[in-house]
């Protein structure tokens, strides 16, 4: 169990108590989970029960603006973020914070391009998309690659909150961890996707509410937040515009607000658990309406991070308690300073671990439900002989509940991996960044066919593990680190995309001379550019190979597939080059031809593809 100095105005005093928890904090802790579990109990038994796989997948593609929108911004506002962001800003100040310029393209791009095409073909899964526009095998390999992505980040999302409560409080692990993944799973597998919105809604309100009480009390008792700020100033925790174009540095103006762009495609638009919220929507402008309103909740989001990394700073200064040997990670120490300043208010410290638990809770749910979506639209439903509704609804929440249960066991499987829990963090982000390049080849470049996707996303995966456990085995690998010149190698923890906000890192190791070259340069590339890297890996590898192998032609391509960049932005071009260069047809006048010709539902998938 984790001792506490009792701290005063004037030092610190010799007396040691041990941090718990009140029976307060436990009836609130325990009050989220009840009314997370009614939510989903609630809509199981009430409307249409649930009882169709558009209702239990789609929410009946029936919900509103408000609540899409705070659940798009619950699904990956995780516990790893809520603990990663103040230890980010405490540890390496504010120029984190820049990160909030990347929002606004990274939204308004999946709001005009990719929302659009999604919403227009009425699909169920975002993976259909690639069986329209490519090929079956395409799709199938985009399935189990974010299969993959999804199940390795369930059980890291779900364990790493738990231990660092079980450090800082002696909160029992296990019991957590159960608690958290069987509610989830309660919830998620009976409710639908409308209750994992509706929950999403319920935990958001607790996650801002959680973080405002620890600024609150902590800016008081430190004196107001001018003498936060102030100490902030003294201590260099107040970063400039740094507009630094070297992307080997971790952060900089570029990086964040350039980089952060790419992290931001990957995750809002083209993320099956954020699809499946604008597919739910009663109407496109809804949908995008819904995007829109991420953009605020977010800036606030990294704001009150930003204010608890400061809030952090003004209390312990450089002398953290990880350096006093209070704590034995980074990714306890936000739960050691919560502890540390609400021991004295009841109640309050089960409301911040109840923040922190939602987190893991509506990111936990929403993997779930697009688990069993894209198993039961990509893997199912394609292959085997048509089902009754009733059969497939009762398939789909069968999936969910072994999700549930696949996630608790890969939590005990991240309890084994000790220093390896990092990488496996990064694998998330490592492959987020090829199925953006996927999608972008596919949506953007008409010439592309199936060949050089599939090839061209094996590339992008390969160069992304290549570069991510390159990385990390390069530096666990060297005691001491290479000499080179003020770079400061970027933390391999911190590969996990915008997903995770930033996985806590330890401070710069040292101040080298000589500039890397060569592989190591290659490894030592801002973690911010991983996404953009590898995306753009996948669309140079699928355009080279689509022209090697006979490039498709516009007309061949299913109506609706192609958002027509080129077409806006070479409109001043004569007809006859715009349609050699397949950029004639508006999105608009395709989806119209799809709609008057088709015959079968788009999620079907009943089309010919082009061979």
């Amino acid at each position: 169990r984790i001792v506490l100095l009792l701290s005063t105005p004037h030092g610190i005093m010799g007396d040691v108590v041990q941090m718990h928890f009140s029976t307060v904090d436990y009836v609130i802790f325990v009050v989220l989970l009840v009314a997370s579990a009614g939510i989903g109990l609630y809509y199981a038994f009430s409307g249409g029960r649930q009882r169709t796989t558009q209702e239990f997948l789609l929410a009946d593609r029936s919900m509103r603006c408000l609540p899409v929108s705070l659940s798009l911004l619950a699904t990956f506002q995780s516990a790893v973020a809520i603990l990663g962001a103040p230890s980010e800003i405490y540890t390496h100040g504010t120029q984190y914070w820049f990160l909030g310029c990347s929002y606004f393209l990274g939204l308004l791009i999946p709001a005009h391009v990719f929302i659009p095409v999604f919403y227009r073909l009425r699909l169920s899964s975002a993976y259909q998309y690639l069986e329209l526009r490519f090929s079956k095998s395409v799709r199938i390999c985009g399935t189990v690659t974010f299969i993959f992505q999804m199940v390795i980040y369930m059980g890291v999302v779900l364990y790493a909150p738990a231990l660092a409560l079980n450090a800082v409080t002696g909160f029992d692990l296990w019991g957590a961890v159960l608690a958290m993944g069987l509610v989830c799973t309660l919830y998620t597998a009976l409710g639908g996707l409308k209750a994992v919105i509706w929950t999403d809604v319920f935990q958001t309100i607790v996650m801002f509410a959680g973080q405002l009480a620890v600024i609150v009390v902590g800016t008081h008792q430190a004196g107001g937040i001018a003498e936060v700020w102030r100490k902030a100033q003294n201590g260099s925790r107040i970063s400039g515009l740094d507009l630094n174009p070297d992307p080997l540095e971790r952060h900089t103006f570029w990086t964040l607000g350039v980089g952060g762009i790419f992290l931001m495609l990957a995750l809002y638009g083209v993320n099956q658990a954020q699809v499946q919220r604008y597919l739910s929507s009663r109407t496109e402008k809804e949908a995008i309406m819904s995007c829109y309103a991420v953009f605020p909740c977010q800036q606030i989001v990294l704001t009150l991070g930003c204010l608890m990394g400061l809030v952090m700073y003004a209390r312990y200064g450089e002398e953290s308690p990880l350096d006093k040997g209070y704590v034995k990670s980074n990714d306890q120490m936000v739960l050691y300073f919560v502890m540390d300043v609400l021991r004295d208010l009841p109640g309050l410290p089960g409301l911040f671990v109840a923040c922190l638990f939602s987190g893991a809770l509506s990111t936990i749910s929403s993997a779930f439900n697009s688990l069993a979506t894209v198993t039961m639209e990509d893997l199912i439903k394609p292959h085997v002989r048509p089902m009754t509704e009733a059969r497939a609804t009762l398939l789909s929440k069968m999936l969910a509940l072994a999700y549930g249960l696949v996630c608790l066991a890969m939590a005990y499987i991240a309890s084994l991996m000790g220093s390896v829990l990092q990488a496996a963090l990064s694998i998330f982000g490592m492959v987020g960044g090829p199925l953006l390049g996927l999608f972008c080849l596919g949506m953007f470049f008409p010439w592309a066919n199936s060949t050089g996707a599939l090839v061209g996303l094996v590339s992008g995966l390969v160069m992304a593990f290549w570069i991510g456990i390159g990385s990390f085995v390069s530096r666990m690998s060297a005691s001491v680190p290479p000499v080179i010149n003020a770079t400061v190698i970027p933390d391999v923890g911190n590969m996990t995309t915008a997903v995770m906000t930033t996985l806590i890192t330890p401070k710069p190791r040292s101040i080298f001379l000589i500039k890397p070259s060569g592989v190591q340069a290659l490894y030592s590339l801002s973690y911010m550019w991983y996404s953009a890297h590898n995306s753009a890996t996948v669309v140079v590898v699928g355009l080279l190979v689509s022209f090697l192998t006979g490039p498709w032609k516009e007309k061949e391509l299913n109506p609706g597939t192609i958002y027509p960049v080129f077409g806006n932005l070479l409109f001043f071009l004569p007809q006859r080059y715009r349609e050699k260069l397949c950029c004639v047809t508006p999105l608009e006048d395709n989806v119209s031809r799809l709609n008057a010709t088709n015959q079968y539902p788009v999620s079907n998938t009943a089309f010919l593809l082009p061979l």
